[in-house]
């Protein structure tokens, strides 16, 4: 062990610990609990920071061993990994240092750039506010933090504002095992309080004046695993207390949990195996929607469907799926993270147990950052219950700087411009809590509250289980209600009622733990701090006067705090940080005052309640002198008891849907453009006449063949002024869709099509029974057409019948399309319609004009501009261009540069000359996002151009736009997609439609797109989907037309 001398004093410090030293008492801190105290996890947990259990064990091995030499042998090998596990500690020290600090200045350099950009300075009076958006939930006191319904009449006041509207909310929560009663919760890591919060949630919203429906989405579990309730495809909530929000019902009113089947149909798998089944979710959840929009505008909209006022999602699963949801209705979004994943990749690199390509094969945890990443672009609000989730969590991410938010705020006051940069609204709303259970004892002095007339009801069960353990049980109980987690503290806990004589006299001491049957089931980390919590209890001979029942169930936690209360105890939360603290809130609901840790939620929740003491969790002193002061002066028990009691509505489900439909009123809201045009039914043009407009300017004017923005060009028709143009235009494609939504409307169903009466009606893939989309990704046009050749080939019977509409869904532009459809003496109708610039741009073709044969879908644009960063974005992209050159150009060679000639409006280009010096996308997209930049950013062509899009638009969004606008079945599309491609191709892949992909096909672009992912396609692939099949390389037009027959597109 030479060269390591602080390893031998360390293993001498172990040797000397041996029992039978237990009358050192006086000495160090380290050696003042011989024979109790474990020095190798201190030095671990403490000097070092990892829980290694094993090295423990190790060590207690080594103390067993008879043999000196094999004792020698055991304590050096442990010295060794002792060694290696601080090497770790600073190595890991050492790289989190290095990434806070390039973290660090790259916020500071994007938020320079960011207020460079937005020129117009903010004054001292006009900096914004807290970071968290709670004006709302404050009043004038300098105290509270949540709003308060001070009164009866203040609530009544609300509910009849809201009696007019007639709201349909969507939530969404993916994972778990959901329903209304009986709910599992603990049953697995997926089935916890997030659960109990949605569905309670759900249904106090439903219970709401205002709120029509609300619909809770999640997943249709069909699996002998689990009980057949979760296989049921709609389960009713009904309200708690229907008086209390009495209001006339409608036939479909009222809150719901609505299964959407996804996923492996036979098998209930955790979170994390769900990521690849997202787009399966997203298109059985529009295909809902859309059917119940139309339910509830027939029951209360006058035949117009009544669209969701908003989508919100629970954690990062279901917010990634709200986004693609509120992109493809466009309506706003709401995101609620629950748990976040970059705070528990640091907590776990901390840990030191598992590596970083460990701990994301294992939680799928870049996954799921990039979909957080998302919810926080695409969210109008993020709703947190704490102001701690603010500053210490969602200060983690690329999207969210509380610095620019405030200027952006403070901007938005001013109704100056921003730039195109946005932040989402933060606004902390507590979770709700249901109090119509809740007893309170008439007498609170303990003694029985029966009478001859109403005799009182026996005890519940688990107080005499709890009081079996007390010496004088009817001491006040101070009690935790906790996991044997070491994050929670009850060691420290113990200690401090272990050495304070007069806390001990005057109260008992009352742990619930969880359940368990035997210790050494537990797992190492629970087992190891409940066996340290019961040899504290021996140490300090607290026989008598601890209680810690193996056994509860969650019908008897209602009791415990009546127990406690009716002791006039006091109930303790001392982890060492809490996020929210819902048990303290249900202790002061009880009527019990609180002591709580000051790391975290509680601070928020004290102040609103005022109804007990905030201590450090880590000065075991502090813990002892607020639980004595409370106990001892009753008083001060008794002020603190009827504050969390008058102030505990504030927690109230009715309170917190108050807030949050207040937050909702706040936001912009949103819908399709199309179902705001007024149907008058009265055309003075004809659908030929709009046509006949479109054709004639389409090409030449704003909207141009490629879309191509009206400012680079010089060729135009200038006989109208270019407003004029472009109002003449929109008004004629305007004129068009109202024909083609007024057969929409006239649908028995969005399903059914009369082919009849829309032939010739556009676009005609509306009446083709199949629908085939080419999405391809080739570096040259020629290659791509070489694919749709051998499509074409393939399904020529079905093609000459006209059963087949095509869609051409590409990165090219509509001219380059045009023009090479011209030199290979294709015809432009031989495609339905055109999905060009990665999704920036839709087209129909037209077969009643043959000089200009395509039409440009304005609502489209509409659809997709949430967000969308326009001049502002592309000034930033530019200048990126400059800095990529600045840093890899050799003799002032520019890498990448715009292509003015074919960007548009929505989708702005960029050549790239030198792939290989040119940053991943992922990379790209952060330092957008760091400057609240929300685009979608897509490599192509195999790295040679690069295509920026709005957030939420991609080929996959646009298909789903396709179904939305038209009524084309997402079940009936067959997608062809090579073997890889461009930056978007998994979003591709996956879904309710079939795939076919081509191998060898576009294969060159595989190892750049895996570059520019930060987890591997199978985290977003359902790769053993019956969806998908692969065809063979060099396949041959009959393959196709077989495998197409095997995806059960065509009968055999």
């Amino acid at each position: 062990m030479a060269g390591n001398d602080w390893v031998n004093s360390y293993l001498e410090a172990i040797i000397e610990s041996e029992p039978g030293f237990e009358e050192a008492r006086g000495g160090s801190l380290l050696l003042r609990e011989r024979g109790r105290f474990s020095p190798t996890r201190y030095f671990v947990e403490n000097v070092i920071g990892f829980d290694d259990t094993d090295l423990h064990r190790a060590w207690l091995r080594a103390q067993a061993s008879r043999s000196p030499q094999e004792k020698n042998t055991r304590l050096e090998n442990m010295s060794w990994r002792i060694w290696n596990l601080a090497r770790q500690k600073r190595m890991l020290d050492e790289k989190q240092t290095q990434r806070l600090s390039k973290r660090h200045m790259e916020r500071e350099k994007g938020l320079r750039e960011a207020v460079a950009d937005m020129s117009e300075d903010l004054s001292e009076g006009e900096k914004g506010e807290a970071v968290s958006d709670i004006s709302a939930l404050s009043e004038s006191s300098t105290r509270g933090r949540f709003s308060r319904i001070s009164s009866v009449d203040t609530m009544e006041a609300f509910m009849n504002q809201q009696k007019g509207k007639k709201l349909y909310i969507v939530l969404v929560s993916l994972h778990g095992l959901i329903r209304g009663e009986n709910m599992e919760l603990g049953r697995d890591s997926d089935t916890g309080g997030q659960v109990k919060y949605v569905v309670e949630l759900a249904r106090a919203l439903g219970s709401t004046p205002g709120v029509y429906r609300v619909d809770l989405l999640t997943r249709k579990v069909s699996s002998s695993e689990v009980d057949w309730s979760y296989a049921e495809p709609t389960e009713m909530l009904p309200p708690r207390d229907s008086e209390v929000f009495g209001r006339e019902m409608g036939e479909s009113s009222g809150a719901y949990i609505i299964r959407i089947p996804f996923g492996p149909k036979d098998k209930y798998i955790p979170k994390e195996m769900l990521w690849p089944h997202v787009s399966e979710f997203v298109d059985g959840a529009l295909k809902h929607i859309l059917q119940m929009s139309k339910v509830i505008g027939d029951q209360i909209g006058g035949g117009i469907p009544v669209w969701p006022v908003a989508i919100h999602g629970h954690y990062a699963d279901a917010g990634d799926s709200a986004a693609l949801l509120s992109g493809a209705l466009n309506v706003p979004m709401l995101f609620t993270g629950h748990s976040l994943g970059r705070d528990k990749r640091e907590q776990l690199l901390r840990q030191g147990r598992l590596s970083r390509d460990e701990i994301n094969s294992t939680y799928k945890i870049m996954r799921r950052i990039e979909a957080e990443e998302l919810a926080l672009d695409a969210s109008e609000i993020v709703i947190t219950s704490t102001k701690q989730e603010i500053e210490e969590q969602w200060g983690l991410y690329d999207g969210f700087d509380s610095k620019l938010q405030q200027k952006l705020q403070a901007r938005i006051r001013r109704r100056v411009s921003s730039y195109g940069r946005f932040m989402p609204r933060m606004a902390v709303i507590p979770p709700g809590m249901e109090f119509h259970h809740i007893v309170h004892d008439g007498d609170i002095d303990g003694e029985a509250d029966g009478s001859e007339d109403h005799p009182a009801s026996p005890d519940p069960p688990i107080w005499a289980e709890i009081m079996r353990f007390f010496t004088n049980p009817r001491k006040p109980m101070i009690l935790a209600l906790a996991r044997p987690d070491p994050k929670k503290n009850l060691t420290t806990l113990v200690k401090a009622f272990g050495e304070c004589r007069p806390l001990r006299e005057l109260a008992n001491l009352t742990l619930i733990m969880g359940n368990r049957d035997n210790i050494d089931d537990m797992s190492n980390t629970n087992s190891t701090v409940l066996t340290s919590i019961i040899k504290l209890i021996d140490k300090y001979d607290l026989y008598g006067q601890v209680a810690y029942p193996k056994h509860h169930k969650q019908a008897d936690v209602p009791d415990i705090y009546r127990l406690a209360a009716r002791t006039k105890g006091v109930f303790i939360n001392p982890a060492f940080i809490e996020p929210f603290g819902l048990t303290l809130i249900e202790a002061a609901a009880h009527g019990l005052p609180i002591v709580a840790t000051i790391n975290g939620g509680p601070v928020d929740i004290y102040r609103v309640l005022d109804n007990g003491l905030l201590v450090d969790p880590h000065d075991q002193q502090s813990i002892a002198d607020a639980l004595l002061k409370l106990v001892a002066e009753k008083q001060l028990w008794l002020k603190c008891r009827q504050n969390g009691l008058k102030n505990i509505h504030l927690f109230s489900w009715p309170a917190h849907c108050k807030t949050y439909l207040s937050r909702i009123a706040a936001c912009k809201l949103r819908k399709p453009r199309w179902l705001e045009v007024e149907d008058d039914g009265e055309n003075s043009e004809s659908d030929c006449d709009s046509l006949r407009d479109i054709q004639d300017i389409s090409l030449h004017l704003k909207f141009s063949l490629d879309g191509a923005r009206n400012d680079k060009r010089g060729d135009g028709d200038n006989s109208l002024d270019p407003e004029d143009r472009k109002s003449k235009l929109e008004h004629a494609f305007l004129t068009w869709s109202k024909g083609g939504q007024k057969m929409t409307e006239s649908q028995d169903s969005f399903e059914k099509v009369d082919q009849n009466a829309r032939s010739g009606m556009f676009p005609s893939l509306r009446s083709s029974k199949y629908i085939f989309v080419i999405a391809v990704d080739s570096d040259a046009i020629s290659d791509l057409f070489e694919s749709v050749r051998s499509i074409f080939t393939a399904v020529e019977r079905e093609r000459t019948k006209g059963s087949i509409g095509f869609i051409l869904a590409t990165s090219f532009t509509m001219s380059e399309i045009h023009s090479f459809l011209i030199s290979e003496g294709l015809s432009p109708t031989d495609f339905d319609a055109y999905i060009c610039n990665s999704g920036g741009d839709l087209y129909y073709s037209s077969p009643r004009c043959e000089e200009n044969p395509y039409i440009v879908d304005l609502y489209y644009h509409s659809h997709i501009e949430y967000r969308w960063g326009g001049e502002g974005l592309r000034k930033t992209l530019v200048r990126w261009t400059a800095s990529i050159t600045d840093q890899n150009g050799e003799d002032g060679e520019h890498v990448v540069t715009e292509d003015e000639n074919i960007s548009t409006d929505y989708c702005y280009a960029f050549k790239v000359r030198r792939p290989e010096l040119v940053p991943p996308v992922k990379e790209i997209r952060k330092g957008m996002r760091i400057q609240a930049l929300r685009c979608h950013v897509i490599l192509c062509q195999n790295g040679r151009k690069i295509n920026v899009i709005p957030l939420l638009a991609s080929r996959a969004q646009a298909l789903r736009y396709l179904y939305l606008r038209w009524g084309i079945d997402l079940s009936k599309m067959t997608v062809f997609v090579g073997e890889s491609g461009d930056t978007d191709y998994e979003e591709l892949i996956g879904g309710l439609h079939k795939t076919l992909v081509l191998k060898g096909v576009s294969c060159g672009t595989t190892n750049q797109l895996h570059v520019n992912r930060s987890y591997p396609l199978t985290d977003v692939v359902p790769v053993d989907s019956p969806n998908i099949v692969q065809a063979n390389e060099r396949c041959g037009s009959t393959d196709i037309h077989n495998l197409l027959e095997k995806l059960g597109v065509f009968k055999g």
